[in-house]
């Protein structure tokens, strides 16, 4: 699934391509992503169209395209969503799910004198279809569906003590509360493995059995390492993660524990573990990340 570098990654494209346009038409062309919408598709459409996009948001996972009239267009990727801005009349994509229309954004070639007063096509792709599109009722600022979401490590209002004292509260592994996105958002697999591994922490260490100092050690890591994972446009282990323009990340190529199982640690040497974590998977170093005793004693029985 996206993490926070992917979905900024896509952000950035949506704001440099899309804001100060208003969408002309909105083709649904399958229910399924608009399904969270109460509307319906024909509902949804219809509360777009005629819209100006004033801006390009996230929160986590999340984004939002801000609209003229205080709503939002509110949106996830799920595991495969992709948001492409193509030319009008290029061939469709295999799983092409719903069609913008966009206008020319004549004030913005004023200014700028580049090529954005070309009408465009804002696509959202989905193979599985576990991501989504709704209208959000005066969401503009922050869409309610998602106000119960963290700010990310990278917000400027992240209150970092309230994340420490919060995670030294609860006896669940390090790794569960940094993918919790009631504490921070933005963080998911990839990324928590990554800051793991930098700050030499199991993912199994409770939180309460943490000193101040190793909360904001992985924190920080986690910020490290997703910023480097921004500046190389995310992390693609195959074609469903491509920014707007269809392209992938290439961060893949820098990650130390992450889908390294058996692999030499880039540190000490000894070969990456992989186990099974929340139906997914946990690689670290049992060197340089050694087991918490809680794990050991419930691994010898």
């Amino acid at each position: 699934m996206p993490e926070l570098p992917e979905v900024e990654t896509v952000r950035d494209g949506l704001e440099r391509h899309v804001v100060g346009r208003t969408i002309e038409s909105v083709a649904v062309l399958h229910p399924r992503p608009v399904r969270r919408d109460h509307r319906g598709p024909a509902g949804f459409a219809a509360a777009l169209t005629g819209r100006r996009i004033d801006g390009a948001r996230r929160r986590g996972k999340y984004l939002w395209l801000p609209l003229d009239n205080g709503d939002a267009l509110l949106g996830h990727l799920g595991m495969s969503g992709q948001l492409l801005v193509q030319q009008p009349g290029l061939p469709e994509e295999r799983h092409l799910r719903v069609r913008f229309a966009l206008s020319p954004c004549v004030e913005r070639r004023i200014a700028t004198g580049d090529s954005a007063a070309e009408p465009v096509e804002l696509r959202f792709v989905d193979q599985r279809m576990f991501g989504g599109l709704a209208v959000s009722e005066g969401g503009a600022d922050l869409p309610p569906e998602i106000a119960h979401i963290a700010r990310d490590p990278f917000d400027p209002e992240f209150d970092e003590d309230a994340f420490v004292a919060r995670v030294r509260r609860r006896s669940a592994g390090i790794k569960r509360l940094l993918l919790d996105q009631t504490l921070v958002s933005g963080v998911g697999n990839i990324y928590a493995d990554e800051a793991l591994w930098r700050a030499r922490l199991h993912g199994d260490r409770p939180g309460e059995r943490l000193r101040p100092i190793e909360v904001r050690r992985v924190l920080s890591e986690a910020r490290v390492v997703m910023g480097a994972a921004l500046g190389e446009g995310g992390t693609s282990f195959d074609a469903l993660y491509v920014d707007i323009n269809g392209r992938s990340g290439y961060f893949d190529r820098s990650l130390h524990v992450y889908g390294r199982e058996g692999m030499a640690c880039d540190r000490c040497g000894t070969p990456i573990r992989r186990i099974e974590f929340m139906n997914r998977s946990s690689f670290f170093c049992p060197r340089c990340q050694p087991v918490p005793r809680r794990r050991r004693a419930a691994t010898r029985h």
